[in-house]
């Protein structure tokens, strides 16, 4: 293992942290580490019915282009995966869910980011009012599960967190 010598936080964001820390790497030798701080997320996968899901679109800065995404976001202080997509699915999409089960957790990139993302799957939803935040524009969209795994294999889906998901349920759980 790697031990850490010294924590250099670079830069503090409104969501994320930046750090080049200095590591003692196990052959006596000192590198530098340069990674993302992330609190962590959580998405799900919400199916209307037995056939049908909801996707989000919205337009992705770093991607350039508009993205078909589960819902998700990332976790407050102190929030549990749970509570934060219970209420990012509220906030995205007017819903809220009767049912939710934790899918998988995994680490999006371990080889430069703390983040860990939570996917749950829910069920029996029950349509509200949606109230995204306020730097947010998203479309709720609904879709047929086959027809989103198709998307994923044309790749007019490329988010990894739904495709992880989508693919997860449709290759595991189902």
């Amino acid at each position: 293992m790697e031990k850490l010598l010294k924590q250099n936080k670079i830069y503090t964001g409104k969501s994320v942290d930046f750090y080049s820390d200095e590591v003692s790497l196990p052959n006596g030798q000192n590198a530098v580490r340069e990674y993302l701080g992330h609190p962590g997320a959580a998405a799900v996968l919400a199916f209307l019915d037995k056939r049908n899901i909801i996707l989000v679109k919205q337009y992705r800065y770093a991607a350039g282009k508009y993205t078909y995404e589960i819902p998700a976001g990332k976790l407050d202080a102190g929030e549990s995966p749970l509570d934060c997509i219970k209420r990012e699915l509220e906030e995205e999409t007017g819903y809220k869910a009767k049912r939710i089960e934790k899918m998988i957790n995994f680490h999006p990139t371990t080889a430069f980011s703390t983040e860990i993302l939570y996917i749950f799957a829910a069920f029996g939803l029950i349509k509200g009012d949606k109230h995204p935040d306020e730097d947010e524009f998203v479309s709720t969209e609904i879709f047929d599960f086959k027809e989103a795994v198709n998307m994923v294999k044309s790749g007019k889906i490329m988010d990894a967190k739904t495709i992880i998901a989508l693919l997860y349920f449709d290759n595991i759980l189902k």
